[in-house]
């Protein structure tokens, strides 16, 4: 049952947002946040919805509160404050000021693995974009990249994968 409220809670983000999206394909994050919460309170809300929306809700508190916790350089120049929390995958963390040298390591393993991904993501958009500018300077009366891409790179409907199913 989960994964079909989970499916609903997104179809209501969607729904959402579509109706928010103005002529040119924008809209504002405070107010799609804003028109969901109001779906998530309504009465007539099922109750597995809610359920979900209250695990994303915690699981969104959680990673927030990880995050905010994250070391960082702080004035003194060190890394170090024990109530920062050392991330060892697989959902373990410990409290800095408890971490012994094997945490260190796997702290520092994950983070380079970490860096390499976001660093093959960055390249990945950096090509994109200077192909779709080189596009777009070649189709000066494309406005749209949905239109420059059905013209200039062949991208048919067939070829969508289901929104959102990388997350």
């Amino acid at each position: 049952m989960t994964s079909t409220a989970d499916s609903r809670l997104q179809r209501i983000v969607e729904q959402s947002a579509e109706a928010l999206t103005d002529a040119d394909g924008r809209f504002h994050k405070r107010r799609l946040t804003d028109a969901v919460r109001v779906q998530l309170t309504r009465e007539d809300l099922d109750p597995h919805i809610r359920a979900a929306a209250l695990d994303r809700l915690a699981q969104s508190l959680v990673t927030g509160f990880g995050e905010h916790r994250n070391p960082r350089r702080r004035r003194t120049g060190a890394l170090f404050h024990p109530r920062d929390l050392v991330k060892l995958g697989t959902g373990v963390w410990v409290w800095m000021d408890r971490a012994t040298d094997s945490d260190l390591l796997e702290w520092s393993r994950l983070s380079r693995r970490n860096r390499a991904r976001v660093d093959l993501a960055d390249t990945e958009v950096q090509d994109y974009v200077d192909q779709r500018i080189d596009a777009f300077r070649a189709h000066a009366d494309v406005v749209y990249l949905g239109d420059l891409e059905r013209l200039a790179f062949g991208w048919t409907a067939d070829q969508a994968d289901i929104c959102g199913s990388s997350s």
